[in-house]
C-alpha cells in the first residue's frame, strides 16, 4: 500500500513539475506578444490617420513648404504599405517596419520645426487639437512599445532559461523573439529639436 502510495505521488510531483514547466506559460507568453504587437501596429495605425488632417491644416498656411508637407505624405505612405503579421514576425520584417514608422517620425519631427515659423497656424483651433491628438498618439505609441518590449522578454525568458527552455525544446521549438529596436532616426541623440 504504502508502495502504490509513494508511485502515486511521485507521479503527480511530476505532472505538477511538467505543468509548471512551461506547457501552458510558453504558448500564453507567445500570444501576449502578439497581442502586444498587434497595439503598436495599432497605435502607429492612428497615428498615420491623423496625419492626412494634420498636412491638409499646415498646408492652409504654409503653401511654399511642399517639400516638407510632401516628405510626411510619401513617408506616411511608406509606413502604412509595411506591415507585419505578429504571429510570424522575423528580425528583417520588424527592422523593416521600425525603419518605415522611424522615417515617418522624423519627418512629423521636421514639419513641427516648419510650423514655428506660422504664429497664426499655432493659434488655429484644428491645428492645435490635431497636435494635441498626435501627441497623445505618440504617448500611446511609446507605452505601446514599452509593453511590446516586456512581452518579448517575457517570452525569451521563457523559451532560453531553465526549466522552461527544456519544454521549449522538446514541444515547441519557438525561436527566441526579435526585441524592438529604436530606428536610427529615432535615437535621442538625432531627434530633432522643437519648442513650442
Amino acid at each position: 500500500m504504502t508502495k502504490l502510495l509513494v508511485q502515486i505521488c511521485a507521479l503527480a510531483f511530476a505532472g505538477l513539475m511538467f505543468i509548471g514547466c512551461g506547457v501552458r506559460s510558453i504558448p500564453m507568453s507567445k500570444n501576449e506578444v502578439e497581442s502586444k504587437l498587434a497595439e503598436v501596429t495599432n497605435q502607429y495605425k492612428r497615428r498615420a490617420d491623423l496625419i492626412p488632417n494634420l498636412v491638409n491644416t499646415v498646408k492652409g498656411y504654409a503653401k511654399h513648404e511642399k517639400d516638407t508637407l510632401q516628405a510626411v505624405v510619401e513617408a506616411r505612405a511608406k509606413a502604412t504599405n509595411t506591415t507585419i503579421d505578429p504571429s510570424k514576425v522575423t528580425a528583417a520584417q520588424l527592422k523593416n517596419f521600425q525603419q518605415a514608422q522611424g522615417s515617418l517620425s522624423q519627418a512629423l519631427g521636421r514639419l513641427m520645426v516648419v510650423v514655428e515659423k506660422y504664429p497664426n497656424l499655432k493659434a488655429d483651433k484644428n491645428f492645435r487639437d490635431l497636435q494635441a491628438q498626435l501627441e497623445g498618439t505618440e504617448n500611446r505609441i511609446t507605452v505601446a512599445r514599452q509593453r511590446y518590449i516586456e512581452s518579448i522578454k517575457g517570452f525569451n525568458n521563457l523559451v532560453t532559461v531553465f526549466p522552461t527552455n527544456i519544454t521549449n525544446s522538446l514541444f515547441f521549438k519557438y525561436e527566441k523573439m526579435p526585441q524592438w529596436d529604436v530606428a536610427a532616426g529615432e535615437k535621442v541623440d538625432q531627434a530633432p529639436k522643437v519648442s513650442f
